[in-house]
C-alpha cells in the first residue's frame, strides 16, 4: 500500500498484547473500529471470534483497500462505513462490546472521540475500549483503565465504560 500521511499500523508486538488481552472476551462480540486505516484490529477481531466489526474510515484510498481485504479475507461480517468517524458518532448507535479507536496523533481527538462514543450510545457499561494514543492524554472520567503498556512513543490503554 502506498504511504498514506498520518497512517501508524498497529506494530505486531502491541497487537499481540491487545488480542492477549482481549482473548476471554472478543468471542461473539460486536466491534467497532474507528479511524480504521488498514482495518488490522477489526479484520483480526474477527479472525478470532468477534460476531462483526463496523469499521469507519475516511480516506478514500484507504477505504478502497480495505474493501478490497475484506473482499478477499471473505469478512462476510465486516461492515465498512466510508466517511468520518467523529460524524458518524453524531448519530445513535446501538452499543458494541470491544471499540478500537487509534485516531492520527497529534489532533487531541481521543477526549472527543470518547465523549461522542459516549453520548451516542456507541457504547454502553461494560463496553471495552482500546485506544492508542500519544502518552498521557486525558480520557473521560466514565472510562476507567484495566490495562496499559508502551511501545516507544505509542501508549495503549484498555479501558471499560463504568
Amino acid at each position: 500500500m502506498a504511504d498514506v500521511p498520518l497512517l501508524r499500523p498497529t506494530p505486531d508486538r502491541v497487537r499481540e498484547t491487545l488480542f492477549n488481552w482481549l482473548q476471554p472476551m472478543i468471542n461473539g462480540a460486536h466491534c467497532l473500529d474507528l479511524f480504521a486505516g488498514t482495518g488490522v484490529l477489526g479484520l483480526e477481531a474477527l479472525s478470532r471470534g468477534a460476531d462483526s466489526v463496523v469499521l469507519v474510515e475516511r480516506d478514500m484510498q484507504l477505504a478502497q483497500q480495505l474493501e478490497k481485504n475484506i473482499q478477499w479475507l471473505q469478512a462476510d461480517a465486516a461492515r465498512l462505513v466510508t466517511t468520518d468517524a467523529l460524524q458518524w458518532l453524531q448519530t445513535d448507535h446501538e452499543p458494541f462490546d470491544i471499540v478500537f479507536l487509534d485516531p492520527p496523533f497529534r489532533q487531541d481527538l481521543v477526549f472527543e472521540t470518547c465523549k461522542l462514543l459516549i453520548a451516542s450510545g456507541a457504547i454502553s457499561s461494560g463496553s471495552l475500549v482500546y485506544i492508542e494514543s500519544e502518552p498521557s492524554l486525558p480520557l473521560p472520567d466514565e472510562l476507567e483503565v484495566i490495562k496499559q503498556g508502551k511501545a516507544g512513543k505509542v501508549q495503549f490503554i484498555l479501558a471499560r465504560m463504568l
